[in-house]
């Protein structure tokens, strides 16, 4: 993984002193003995103290002659009562009792603070039985010194997408209070952060990425607040803060590896055997040795000595040799003898976009975006299935252009490299969104050279348990939120200013990056989602890899209360395959009209090739009949997993291209594991000609709204990205003479609304007239898709219930579900309103969807009428 490291940034912390210096009570004083170990716990601020370790590296220079152990098992949106995590996660040496500390830090309160005053009482008696519980157990015959360590304060960060953090900090000073006084109370060490932080974080510096969680300017300042607080101000230091902070950071990363590996479940949980149990204790103890080996480099530095450039690892030990399952050979095609076994039908030709031979980067490629200048972006992960001790991951992000419209790549450019198993990518906001594992990273460009200047890590607490059931599949919804999901094994749980989000067990995300609002768009059982794709009119429908299902996505995205899961949805179409992976919807003018808003589904063991579906409308949702497949490849290493229009209206395919894909069926260790293979496929229609590609990039706010009119979904899914890069206040007022110019005789006149509407969705401006006469449109489509919209702006619309209520009672069964769904999301003195309107929905005609959904609302509204 790899951590962001500002030098700049990092000198400006070591002069400090220059800030605001506040006094920091203790109800005791930390005394350090040599040799301790010092482990931290809690939530993000902690977590992320081991991307950016100030603290301990002022505490290392503090007491070079100690020689202390520090351990981050930090975890993101971590309670005293709620720490969930995956099967067997304890058996990997991640407990107390396996690092026997000599201190404990304790990070909590923030997230227990979205309770209020109403759940105060409750976090004090979780916190004075976390507090005797910790001070009566003993490790190695003694009992560790706890220090509890405050929340920080909420940032403003005067954005209008954000809150302003008064009401988490009314809230965050209330906890802080009670953490004091049952420190007072216990004689336990206590460090209030909060009041010291309060005037650097309203300085004219942004100290955090969204308001509560630190930056690394703000991990500067606060671990200069936390270490004078716990042992007052800092003396000369023996060495350069500068050469020791990336001996600390260096440590940190290798625990990293050991304590959130990824593929949990295959190392210590349900699938460690056959295969785990061979390779993996090597690997371990190979890695903790590497870690001692960095905790030896760090008393050196901190005492002023010089190491060496090259970290001497050779005292670490060997790996277990690992032998191959596989007992026949394993054929590796060339891209010419690939092409061969392909068999498509009557009128449709593939052709080769790009591949390993011409680009030895491109190894085993995952997923795809197009960017506004119509070039392919895609990730590699090389280091699939998971980090090697000792070799650094060096996955990337690549484009792929076509530079002389041959309708083959020609000219690559590395956006970023030295990832970390990257299994997700989508473009916009002037950079890419792409997974980390557990992590998701934004990578920006600054300058517009094609290269990620600025790598941050914005969402923390997606689980490790399996690293191709982790966050994947991402694609933009209409208006402007990014979908990505996991799959089962795991438990993630992810801070947001709002409140921790958590799911167990296969989800899929909703994020919206301008406000930073998270939440579980569908909590359902799947085994490992990698599908995910829109209709025209925001229908959305999702694909389950490992069973091969496909789910019509309105029905079970209503809102749940953790850990409540959907129950068990009926699918769209009669599973032909499996497993599947990557879905997309026909619209393209280079395709047949025959083919057209066909669904259209990737196969990748057993049938390799490309499945295809006649939809229709059913009742209030979809149903699909097989017809025949779009592509069939004969040729076993063929591993389509991810599927897009371009921007000419051919069809682009991601080709793992490997001749093992399982982790279950082989050891993630098996030396014919290819590692070095990819290849992108390109599919066109010869009856038609290609679509002429839509000037996006360097188009203006005009050409783009015009843009908006185009046939392809795709073209309008790039079109509404781009916009968001432009000042919505420009973006809003030419929308504005967009609209009035619209004929209302256009048979696509509905559609052209509901365009207008995501728009201002995308940009977070919320337009009530706007909407409610996308509500009440003529299109049955129309009104279903604006009431998904009301549902994301139910708390700014004034009578969102009342709408709901037409919408409950509308004549089409689509628009009745889509509001039984929104209703799901009411809380507190509105959920006896909103189940007396779902109520409503039963005098009309039901179906098997309707009853569903209605089912699913009942039960969620249930729960909280009862909690309240």
């Amino acid at each position: 993984m790899i951590r962001p490291t500002c030098t700049a940034a990092l000198l400006l912390g070591l002069c400090m002193s220059l800030i605001h210096s506040s006094s920091v009570e203790a109800a005791a004083k930390l005394e350090l003995k040599k040799g301790d170990k010092i482990v931290y716990i809690g939530n993000t601020l902690a977590e992320r103290m081991q991307y950016f370790p100030h603290f301990e590296t002022r505490l290392q220079a503090r007491f070079p002659q100690l020689n202390l152990t520090v351990r981050d098992l930090g975890w993101s949106a971590d309670e005293l009562d709620l720490r969930p995590r995956s099967k067997d996660f304890n058996d990997h040496a991640t407990r107390l009792d396996d690092h026997k500390p000599d201190v404990i830090m304790a990070f909590f309160g923030f997230n227990e603070s979205f309770a209020a005053k109403e759940g105060l009482a409750k976090f004090e008696s979780e916190l004075e039985k976390f507090i005797n519980d910790t001070k009566n157990t003993k490790y190695d015959g003694k009992s560790p010194t706890l220090v509890l360590v405050s929340p920080i304060p909420h940032e403003d960060l005067h954005s209008r997408f954000l809150p302003d953090g008064k009401a988490n900090n009314d809230n965050i000073a209330l906890y802080t209070e009670s953490m004091k006084k049952l420190a007072d109370k216990h004689n336990v060490v206590f460090a209030d952060v909060y009041a010291p932080m309060l005037d650097p974080m309203a300085g004219n510096d942004d100290l955090t990425i969204n308001g509560i969680h630190l930056n690394d300017e703000g991990y500067q300042v606060f671990g200069k607040v936390l270490d004078e607080a716990l042992f007052g101000p800092a003396p000369a230091y023996k060495c350069d803060l500068a050469k020791l902070y990336p001996e600390v950071k260096e440590k940190d990363l290798q625990f990293f590896y050991d304590h959130r590996a990824v593929n949990g479940y295959y190392i210590y949980g349900g699938r460690k055997n056959p295969f785990g149990v061979v390779n993996f204790p090597a690997e371990f103890a190979k890695l903790r040795k590497m870690i001692e080996n960095r905790d030896q480099r760090i008393w050196k530095v901190a005492n002023g000595e010089t190491v060496p450039a090259e970290i001497d690892d050779s005292n670490t030990g060997d790996f277990t040799q690992v032998e191959t399952n596989v007992n026949r050979p394993v054929d590796i095609f060339s891209p010419e003898a690939e092409a061969k076994t392909f068999k498509l039908p009557e009128g449709y030709e593939i052709n080769l976009f790009a591949s390993e031979v011409e680009f030895p980067d491109l190894e085993n490629p995952v997923q795809m975006a197009f960017d506004s200048k119509g070039r392919l972006w895609v990730t590699t992960m090389e280091s699939y299935p998971m980090y090697l001790p000792g070799t650094p991951p060096d996955d990337k992000v690549l484009i792929l252009e076509d530079t002389d419209k041959d309708g083959k790549a020609d000219k690559q450019i590395v956006f970023a490299d030295g990832l970390h198993v990257p299994t997700g990518i989508e473009l916009g906001d002037g950079g890419a969104y792409v997974a980390q594992q557990p992590n998701l990273m934004f990578l920006a460009d600054k300058d517009g050279d094609d290269k990620a200047d600025e790598r941050s890590l914005i969402l923390h607490g997606f689980d490790t348990a399996d690293s191709h059931h982790s966050i994947s599949a991402f694609t933009w919804g209409p208006g402007g939120d990014l979908y990505f999901q996991e799959g089962t094994f795991h438990h993630s749980q992810v801070e947001t200013p709002y409140g921790p989000e958590r799911v167990a067990n296969a989800g899929i995300f909703r994020y919206e990056p301008s406000t930073e609002k998270l939440d579980i768009f569908v909590s359902y059982g799947f085994a490992n989602p990698w599908g995910h794709t829109f209709d025209d009119w925001g229908q959305n429908f999702v694909a389950d890899a490992s069973g091969g299902a496909n789910y019509f996505g309105a029905a079970f995205s209503g809102d749940v209360v953790y850990p409540q899961k959907h129950g068990r949805l009926k699918q769209f179409l009669t599973k032909q395959w499996r497993p599947t992976a990557g879905c997309e919807i026909v619209s393209s003018r280079n395709f047949p009209e025959s083919a057209q808003g066909n669904y259209l589904l990737n196969n990748c063991i057993g049938f390799q090739g490309i499945l295809q579906y006649k939809m229709k409308d059913e009742g209030s949702g979809f149903h699909a009949d097989p017809v025949d497949p779009l592509l069939v490849s004969e040729d076993t290493s063929f591993r389509p997993v991810d599927i897009q229009f371009g921007p000419d209206g051919a069809l682009y395919i991601v080709d793992w291209y490997n001749p093992l894909v399982g982790h279950m069926q082989h050891s993630l260790r098996d030396p014919k594991r290819d590692k070095h293979h990819g290849r992108i496929w390109r599919i066109r229609y010869t009856g038609n000609d290609l679509v002429k590609e839509p000037k996006i990039a360097d188009a203006s706010v005009t050409e783009l709204l015009d843009l908006l009119k185009e046939p392809e979904y795709r073209t309008r899914y790039r079109v509404r990205r781009e916009l968001r890069s432009h000042d919505g206040k420009e973006v809003s007022a030419a929308l504005e003479g967009w609209l009035a110019e619209l004929d209302k005789n256009d048979p696509n006149y509905s559609h052209h609304l509901l365009e207008a509407l995501w728009v201002k969705q995308n940009l977070d401006l919320v337009d009530a007239d706007l909407l409610k006469r996308v509500l009440t449109d003529s299109d049955f489509r129309a009104r279903a898709a604006a009431t998904r919209v009301l549902c994301y702006w139910r708390d700014r619309v004034p009578g969102a219930l009342d709408l709901l209520e037409v919408q409950v009672n509308d004549e089409n069964p689509r628009v009745r579900l889509e509001a039984i769904r929104a209703l799901s999301f009411f809380e507190g003195s509105d959920v006896e309103r909103a189940q007396e309107i779902a109520l409503q929905s039963l005098v009309h005609d039901q179906d098997e969807y309707l009853e569903y959904t209605f089912k699913e609302t009942l039960e969620t509204l249930d729960k909280r009428a009862k909690k309240d």
